[in-house]
C-alpha cells in the first residue's frame, strides 16, 4: 500500500520545473513533510556515428560553476513524446539528425526529491541537420572513441550522472 498524501501544496513555479511540498503520512501515525520537484521529464541520447565515435557536448553548468562533458540531453515539452524531444535535442545540441533512435533504458534522475524521468535513446545514421541552439546555452561538440568515453568514465573525468548511465549501460549492451 503506499503512503497516503495529506497535503501537497505548490511553493514555486519556475521555467523548468516546479516545487511543491507534500505532507505525507508514510506509515500509521507518521508524517513527513517532503519538498518534491515536479519536471515534465527529459531525454539523454548517444549518439553513434559510421566512425564509432560517440557524441558529446561540453556545456557551462552554473550550479556546478564548470563546464560539463555530457550526451546531448534536454527537457520535454509539457505531453511531447519523448521520441520527438530527442529528434529535437539531437538536431539543438550537435546539429545532426538520426535515421535510427533506439531506446535503451529510462530512469528516475532523482526520485528522492524530483519526478524526472529520462528517457535514453541510442541515435544511428546520423546526418547533418542543425536546429537553432537554445538562447541561454552555450555548447561545443566533442566527438570521441569509445575506448576513450570508458577511459574517461573509469578515471572519474566523465562525472554527468545520465552521461555514466547512457555510456555504461551501451556498453554493456554492446560489448564495448
Amino acid at each position: 500500500m503506499l503512503p497516503k498524501v495529506l497535503s501537497s501544496e505548490k511553493k514555486y513555479q519556475g521555467r523548468a520545473f516546479t516545487v511543491r511540498v507534500d505532507e505525507v503520512e508514510i506509515k500509521p501515525g507518521v508524517v513527513s513533510r517532503l519538498d518534491i520537484v515536479e519536471h515534465t521529464g527529459a531525454v539523454t541520447l548517444l549518439p553513434l556515428d559510421e566512425a564509432g565515435h560517440l557524441w558529446f557536448i561540453r556545456q557551462y553548468r552554473h550550479s556546478a560553476r564548470e563546464w560539463i562533458l555530457e550526451l546531448p540531453a534536454g527537457t520535454l515539452e509539457p505531453g511531447e513524446d519523448p521520441r520527438v524531444g530527442a529528434a529535437r535535442e539531437l538536431q539543438e545540441e550537435i546539429g545532426m539528425r538520426a535515421g535510427k533512435i533506439a531506446e535503451l533504458v529510462g530512469f528516475w534522475l532523482a526520485p528522492g526529491y524530483s519526478t524526472e524521468y529520462m528517457h535514453l535513446y541510442l541515435a544511428t545514421d546520423l546526418t547533418p541537420a542543425p536546429l537553432e541552439q537554445d538562447e541561454d546555452e552555450v555548447i561545443t561538440v566533442e566527438k570521441l572513441s569509445i575506448p576513450r568515453a570508458l577511459e574517461l568514465a573509469a578515471t572519474g573525468e566523465l562525472r554527468d550522472s545520465k552521461s555514466l548511465i547512457g555510456l555504461l549501460t551501451a556498453a554493456r549492451r554492446f560489448g564495448w
